[in-house]
């Protein structure tokens, strides 16, 4: 059922980044090392391309077009054409965020969104309860107003979580590749689940095929980079994973402790300094590590590695368990940040 998306998907992206590796420089479509420093030759990129290529590819050969597959192949072009220009050129981020709100939209209407979630506590919480019907031309509509809201502020939550994160080359693709594996097993466990898998199986086959393919290319030293059109497309096809696969939002989290806290960390500095939360510093912990003298192939390793473990629990721990063991990560990263952070 996993095998053949896989491999299709593996397939597809090699074969296209390898177009991008010979194609791209002669394009003029290479980063611009000396901008930040690094003592390099210019490669190609964005290299994401190659992934959004595949991942729709192998989307549309293995699952039937309905309205749901219809908006998560929407959601992710309109991601990637402008996460695209963006690379290239540059674009305003409340531009970027405004495509992210209706890339989000587009799952709320193709039938995508979070209706409960579970509660170490006690029962579900029922978010789709409150309903708001309306009428667009000759389609009508039900929005679950708190289930749509939770749902668009979880995709762009990952989105901007795993763009962020794409700091040191191979850093997005790894994660990507270990989430959806993680995500992979739990959608085959009979125990695990109690709605079909089929499109969640389908579905995190394809990003961990594109995900290992690409880090034969940009695993550090990167042969090229994704850029935010690859890494803002992986963001949204985990969120969007982890939805389908019947609300597996705490095993993400756990999975993804790293990256998202380290996201919620750098907007909430920023904005208690005073400062925009979107404009980029060196103050992520990739960065940090990076000043701490470690190369970033061990960087890339060790956020591997923590998201391995972390997930690895996920497989056997219940709601109330993870939250001890997002308890955990938050610990881990607390003393992280007492150590690096003071090395101004």
């Amino acid at each position: 059922m996993f095998l053949s998306p896989l491999l299709t998907s593996f397939g597809l992206t090699a074969l296209f980044a390898y177009l991008v590796l010979r194609f791209f420089p002669k394009l003029g479509l290479v980063d611009n090392p000396k901008r930040y420093g690094h003592q390099r030759s210019a490669i190609p990129y964005p290299g994401g391309i190659a992934i959004f290529g595949a991942v729709v590819i192998s989307l549309m050969i293995f699952l039937p077009l309905d309205p749901s597959l219809r908006a998560v192949i929407s959601g992710a072009t309109l991601l990637a054409i402008t996460s695209f220009a963006d690379d290239r050129r540059g674009l305003s981020p409340f531009f970027r965020l405004g495509i992210q709100f209706i890339a989000a939209v587009l799952l709320v209407l193709g039938g995508i969104g979070i209706n409960s979630l579970s509660n170490p506590f006690g029962d579900p919480i029922i978010l789709d309860s409150m309903n708001l019907p309306f009428s667009l031309g000759s389609f009508t509509f039900v929005l679950t107003v708190f289930a749509d809201l939770v749902t668009i502020v979880w995709v762009m939550a990952m989105i901007n979580a795993f763009n962020w994160i794409d700091g040191i080359p191979g850093m997005s693709s790894s994660i990507a590749a270990v989430s959806s594996l993680i995500l992979l097993v739990l959608s085959t466990r009979p125990d695990f689940h109690f709605i079909d898998q089929t499109l969640a199986i389908t579905l995190s086959s394809i990003i961990l095929g594109a995900s290992l393919a690409f880090l034969f290319f940009d695993f550090p030293p990167a042969k090229m980079l994704i850029g935010d059109t690859g890494s803002m497309l992986l963001g949204f096809l985990l969120a969007v994973t982890a939805i389908i696969s019947g609300g597996k939002i705490a095993t993400t989290i756990l999975v993804l402790g790293f990256p998202i806290l380290d996201f919620a960390w750098v907007i909430g500095r920023r904005m208690w300094q005073g400062k925009s939360p979107f404009k980029g510093d060196l103050w992520h912990f990739h960065h940090r590590f990076l000043k701490a003298g470690f190369s970033e192939r061990r960087i890339v390793l060790f956020f591997v590695a923590a998201s391995a473990v972390f997930g690895s629990l996920s497989l056997s721990l219940h709601t109330e368990g993870k939250v001890w063991a997002l308890f955990g990560i938050i610990s881990v990263m607390v003393l992280l940040a007492a150590t690096l952070y003071s090395k101004k």
